[in-house]
């Protein structure tokens, strides 16, 4: 297919730029190819030593990225082919495989980062003042030496993760998007995905949005007990590995120490989440009287305050979308328009393919890869554009290395959301529908919770669980113990119902990556105020924001905001977010009810 060929139609990606299939040629050449460059890689162990010379240091940190790039086209090709189907049995014997490759292939490289971690601060310092980008990665290396095992505990803790958590979250996906959902809509059962499912908690109809969440947490439900298992186990896995072997202080400084975010920093962000709960609560009061009921019921959460039912072509909001970040700057709109044209986009809807949205950055001089499950309601567009603008920040940096090109999490987060917020900026000034502004606005702040206060919850639900799981918490007891975080997050705003205490074994999130959830309320904190000073009109707002994007990876993220005069070590900072969201809810409380 001519990859400029209908470039906004809603279609399965294409894999091409990455190999022509599974049992290809060219990806059997790639796994050889790689293999044969890490023997020849092996030979530079007896070099390396505190004398080696600046050049040749940086010869042999190429030659190692060289071979980065190849696992990762392997790697990736496996990842996103799975997510297409994850019942695809075929995909999951080639992730097995690859898994298995990168066990084998990181542990014979392994002496070089070991190496690299004990050498002498002076010798470190001499050989990093020459190594241009590389710089920030060997830096931030240096950080695990601390928590860093010996060569034979490295290369077991490796192979184990083949089989032991990498397997389990690999059955997770494979378990759970195997599920069919049933809710009946307008008199006819239907059989759904998940992601369809999910449209239906944002409808008019009150009683399709409790069907909906009551089918979603009954399916989880039923396979709870095994679900909270594979859960355990993994949080079991973590502590053994990162807190007894390593010697990290809690489960969440290892994630802390690989986004290269002070503890306090984290801590504080957390709490302030925490302080400003009454914030939703206060909006959800609000909704309760804009839908004309007493109290809201967790069903009610994300519905809409008008009746509104307006839909978007993929193709409209591809234009939308284009549009707005045109208007920004036309280099972010060239580059979002590159994931169409190199048809990296896998938008439909399908069974069996993996649920939600995320965007793949592969290796700097390919275009990112994006997947969505788009269902043309305007947060469906929202989605698209948070992806893309992921996707942007990816090219704005590719001119760094493999090592260097993307941000930490946290700030991974940045050009997505306000890539949202120019879409929501640009739906506003087109829409005349006063019902239709009101649903996005409202939205805007249903928004906000979800991607706020949602995923700090989250990540304090974590922070408690993982010391229950050391006690020896059963499933149910965990269960509990997110029914009554619930109750802290929302007060006496609204009910819910028991089905609840299930949602925590439906987030992917929480079973991937231990605490990543936390990167989403700093992002979108983050973004509060960069969006802010955009609004004011600051004469070097854009290129300082761009500045930051195209920095990618290449500086430690405190040193980014401090340049960016964030002080994200104040509770001040953070506290600034949730004013603004207030000031949004205030203004929506102005608005006469109809």
């Amino acid at each position: 297919m001519n990859k400029t060929e209908q470039p906004y139609k809603q279609k399965r990606w294409s894999l091409q730029d990455l190999f022509s299939s599974h049992d290809s040629p060219e990806l059997e050449k790639a796994f050889k190819e790689t293999e044969k460059s890490v023997t020849t890689f092996e030979a530079h162990r007896p070099e390396l030593n505190e004398d080696i010379s600046p050049k040749k240091f940086v010869e042999i940190i190429r030659e190692l990225e060289t071979i980065t790039k190849l696992l990762h086209r392997i790697d990736a090709y496996a990842s996103l082919w799975f997510t297409e189907n994850t019942q695809n049995q075929a995909a999951q014997s080639l992730i097995a495989r690859v898994e298995q490759f990168n066990a084998e292939l990181s542990n014979r490289l392994l002496f070089f980062s070991l190496w690299w971690k004990d050498i002498s601060n002076d010798a470190a310092q001499r050989l990093m003042s020459d190594s241009g980008d590389y710089r920030y990665w060997l830096e931030e290396m240096r950080h695990f030496k601390p928590y860093t095992l010996s060569e034979p505990e490295e290369k077991i803790i490796n192979i184990k993760d083949v089989t032991g958590s990498n397997a389990l979250v690999l059955l997770y996906d494979a378990f759970t998007n195997r599920y069919i959902f049933k809710v009946t809509i307008k008199g006819e059962e239907k059989e759904v995905t998940r992601g369809e499912l999910m449209t239906c908690v944002r409808m008019p109809d009150a009683n399709l949005r409790a069907r909906a969440y009551q089918e979603l947490y009954r399916v989880y439900g039923n396979d709870g007990a095994i679900l909270g298992q594979m859960y355990q186990t993994l949080v079991r896995d973590c502590r053994n590995e990162q807190i007894n072997l390593r010697g990290y202080k809690t489960p969440i400084s290892a994630r802390n120490l690989a986004n290269d975010i002070p503890d306090e920093v984290v801590d504080t962000l957390l709490e302030v989440c925490q302080k400003n709960a009454g914030v939703f609560q206060r909006f959800f009061k609000l909704k309760a009287r804009w839908l004309g009921i007493d109290k809201l019921r967790r069903y009610d959460v994300y519905a809409p305050v008008g009746k509104s039912s307006k839909t978007y072509s993929f193709d409209l909001a591809a234009d939308m979308i284009l549009d707005s970040f045109n208007k920004f700057d036309p280099r972010f709109a060239q580059m979002a328009g590159t994931v169409f044209t190199d048809n990296h986009i896998d938008s439909e809807v399908r069974k069996g393919k993996l649920s939600g949205a995320f965007c793949a950055t592969v290796v700097p001089e390919l275009t990112p890869w994006v997947l969505t499950n788009y269902q043309g309601r305007a947060e469906d567009v929202a989605t698209l554009a948070h992806e893309l603008g992921h996707a942007i920040h990816a090219m704005l940096a590719s001119h760094h290395s493999q090592f260097t090109q993307n941000a930490c999490l946290p700030l991974a987060e940045t050009a997505s959301t306000f890539g949202e917020m120019m879409l929501i900026d640009r739906m506003l000034e087109e829409e005349s529908d006063e019902s239709v502004r009101r649903d996005i606005l409202f939205r805007q702040v249903d928004d906000s919770y979800a991607t706020i206060m949602r995923q700090a919850f989250f990540a304090l639900f974590e922070k408690q669980v993982h010391d229950m799981i050391l006690q020896g918490a059963s499933v149910d007891e965990i269960s509990n113990a997110y029914f009554e975080n619930l109750k802290t997050q929302f007060g006496n705003s609204l009910e819910i119902g028991e089905e609840f205490q299930w949602e925590w074994v439906s987030i992917p999130h929480i079973y991937h990556v231990p605490f990543y959830v936390y990167a989403y309320a700093f992002g979108q904190l983050l973004v509060l105020s960069l969006y802010k000073q955009f609004k004011d009109g600051e004469e070097f707002f854009k290129p300082h924001y761009i500045s930051l994007l195209s920095t990618g990876g290449s500086e430690a993220p405190m040193r980014i905001l401090d340049k960016s005069g964030i002080d994200a070590r104040k509770a001040e900072f953070w506290q600034s977010g949730f004013n603004l969201i207030s000031g949004l809810i205030s203004q929506l409380e102005e608005l006469p009810i109809s």
